[in-house]
């Protein structure tokens, strides 16, 4: 998100994340010691094992992160909240990015636009009155009651977390007049009302804009739930438990046709663009004229573009907030801060739309990416693994992002599903400044399995031979490489799954890291930072084979080999199919290039020609890249307050571009420097 850098990435956390010690200790790991845990409390309360499970894994996936809190200040596999811990225990660092005196557009053809009002503000409001905590927030106090144990225990032990969890369960039905019946299908209601279960009840104040539509948010949460009864679950946790959730396809869910879907959306409001299986809101981001510190009349905080009539939109930019909930809802509706599509909130995937898909948000630092994207903002942090993106937001999301690729034709898959951290700078001079999110901790993999879009290897395919296709693909749960900067103490950060890959300069973990000449120039070396992208690879990006030797695969990226360890028995890539482009024949290099903007002789009468301004990279004889879309050159000019969209213009002409996966960033190179191969396994 734009926060960062400009001092609310750092501070303004509803629930900043703490080290505390995990739940397993080292005997237990491996053992199905927590799924005993479930039997037992489910035994006691006298709710469905299933039941118990299948909510435990739309908050958690069984995970305990550690005994830190999630985003919201939930603990342990149940997410039971105790948010005033959480923040008396604050400690976070943010992502790396752009400054107070960043331009948020990422357009060179407009001054540059500052955001330092909007952050001062955030900086004075980040800290939330605790004493008016809303009961999703609370819900450890209300566990602790019902077990007779404390908040301490209820958050620190598996087992009293566990026993917590069933035993808002339980009360949650009793409430509803319902009987603790052995059917899971009998409980559908009380899985709606678990989200605010610290009132027992599912009415709280769980919107954005306390508009009530915390109803719609638990019945989609309840709906998702009962998903994962039916096709069922099973993973080894964070803290290496065993864990398993057996498939019930025939479950009956009477509740689902009149409860399963958002709730009906009065007519009488303007309606938000989002699938009717997920909880939703319009709560829209100001598009107004204003002075700014200068004294120059300016305006904020998107522009009018009449997408996708006007304009394709070939992009989905996933970011997080790194902020909590409700300071990043103010500064949406500020007109002095930056915009962006989607809000997706962490505990339990509630949505917020601020900007219509017609119209060009500005989210992404690169104004030919905003112009032709859809930017979700998730509230987390990915500084710490432990402030987590929780299932139900992964679902919400996956849903969200299914709808808008349907309605735009959107391919799912990575080069059109784009990080954050994967959007390129426009020039050379931008690129220490982009942004980082979501990081090395968001599970791509596991995302794209909720997409229905997974990685998967080609049928009947081997090992990729040389000048091959292969996509980034490592064990989430299993890739654990050492990441450094997660907070100001020099410590490393806590081991974690990652879904991206290190890359060397030599077939040897002991080498030197690759070298990104844009990210570090005058000579400075990639690090291990958490926010350091220079020689990382991330899951789901493919890339060309550049060579093999033993356990490691070497891949073209920024115009040089890359070496990772890619084992048979544990392998983090898999062969692909695909295009691939090179320079063609007679030429010794190509330029890359951060946006794909029309030549100089079709721009317009009265629309200043953009410079066709090259990155510090190059792509060399007998490299190749693998190739994603291929887009004419276009240019969104809007630099004009114009609330009718008739001012804009859009420019395109003949020069034809390809993107291509470079390094962790994508970029784009003229299909006539470049020479165009199939590649298949």
């Amino acid at each position: 998100m734009w926060a960062a850098g400009t001092g609310v990435a750092a501070t303004a956390l509803l629930v900043p994340l703490v080290t505390a010690g995990p739940y397993a200790t080292a005997d237990q790991r491996g053992t199905s010691r927590l799924q005993q845990q479930f039997a037992d409390a489910a035994e006691e309360f006298e709710v469905p094992e299933s039941v118990l499970l299948g909510v435990s894994y739309l908050q958690s996936r069984w995970d305990t992160h550690g005994g830190a809190p999630s985003v919201s200040g939930g603990y342990g596999p149940m997410h039971l909240t105790d948010a005033r811990t959480a923040l008396a225990r604050s400690a976070h660092a943010g992502e790396t990015g752009h400054g107070a005196g960043e331009d948020a557009r990422g357009d060179t053809a407009r001054p540059a636009r500052t955001t330092k009002a909007a952050a001062e503000r955030a900086e004075h409001e980040r800290t939330p009155d605790t004493g008016r905590l809303p009961a999703r927030l609370r819900t450890a106090e209300r566990a602790a009651k019902l077990t007779g144990l404390s908040t301490k225990q209820v958050r620190g032990s598996t087992e009293a977390n566990v026993r917590g969890g069933a035993a808002l369960l339980a009360a949650a039905q009793k409430k509803l007049g319902r009987p603790l019946s052995a059917d899971p299908a009998d409980w559908y209601g009380a899985v709606a009302a678990y989200p605010e279960s610290a009132s027992g009840s599912a009415s709280g104040s769980g919107s954005a804009s306390g508009s009530g539509s915390a109803s719609a948010s638990d019945s989609a949460f309840a709906s998702d739930v009962f998903d994962v009864l039916r096709s069922g679950e099973q993973r080894t946790t964070d803290s290496g438990q065993q864990m398993r959730l057996a498939a019930d396809p025939d479950l009956r869910d009477p509740a689902a046709a009149k409860s399963g879907q958002a709730a009906p959306r009065s007519a009488a409001k303007p309606q938000p663009e989002c699938p009717r299986s997920v909880s939703c809101e319009w709560l829209p981001a100001p598009y107004e004229e204003y002075t700014d510190d200068d004294g120059n009349p300016t305006y904020g905080n998107h522009d009018k573009a009449r997408r996708p009539g006007s304009a394709s939109v070939d992009y989905i930019v996933v970011h997080d907030t790194e902020g909590e909930w409700d300071t990043v809802m103010d500064l949406i509706q500020d007109p002095t801060y930056v915009s962006w599509n989607y809000s997706l909130r962490a505990s339990d995937g509630h949505i917020a739309q601020h900007v219509r898909g017609k119209d060009a948000a500005w989210h992404a630092g690169n104004w030919y990416v905003n112009a032709k994207s859809v930017g979700l903002e998730h509230e987390g942090f990915l500084t710490d693994p432990d402030a987590w993106f929780t299932e139900a937001m992964y679902r919400s999301s996956a849903r969200l992002v299914k709808y808008l690729a349907a309605k735009y034709g959107i391919p799912l898959d990575r080069q059109h599903i784009l990080g954050h951290d994967n959007v390129p700078g426009v020039t050379t001079a931008d690129i220490p400044g982009m942004h980082t999110d979501p990081g090395p901790y968001f599970d791509w993999r596991h995302y794209f399995r909720l997409l229905g879009a997974p990685f998967t290897a080609p049928s009947g395919g081997k090992d990729a031979a040389r000048g091959g296709l292969v996509t980034i693909r490592p064990d989430y749960d299993k890739n654990r490489p050492s990441y450094t900067e997660c907070d100001d103490s020099g410590d490393p950060c806590p081991s974690h799954g990652s879904g991206a890959v290190r890359l060397h300069t030599a077939p040897d973990a002991d080498s030197a890291l690759v070298q990104d000449v844009g990210l570090h120039p005058d000579g400075g070396k990639s690090t291990t930072g958490v926010n350091d992208t220079g020689a990382r690879a991330s899951t789901g990006q493919q890339y060309a084979v550049a060579d093999r030797k033993g356990e490691w695969t070497a891949i073209w990226y920024l115009g040089q080999k890359a070496w990772f360890h890619n084992p048979p028995k544990q392998p983090t890539a898999v062969p692909s199919r695909g295009k691939l482009v090179a320079p063609k024949d007679g030429k010794d290099e190509i330029p890359v290039y951060g946006r794909a903007y029309p030549e100089k002789a079709a721009y317009p009468e009265g629309v200043p020609a953009q410079e066709l301004s090259p990155l510090p990279y190059k792509i060399k004889a007998g490299q190749a890249y693998a190739a994603g879309l291929k887009t004419r050159g276009e240019y969104l000019y809007a630099k004009e307050f114009d609330p009718q969209a008739e001012k804009f213009k859009v420019v395109r002409g003949d020069l034809t571009y390809y993107q291509i996966q470079l390094g962790h960033r994508v970029a784009f190179v003229k299909a006539d420097d470049v020479r165009v191969t199939g590649s298949s396994s």
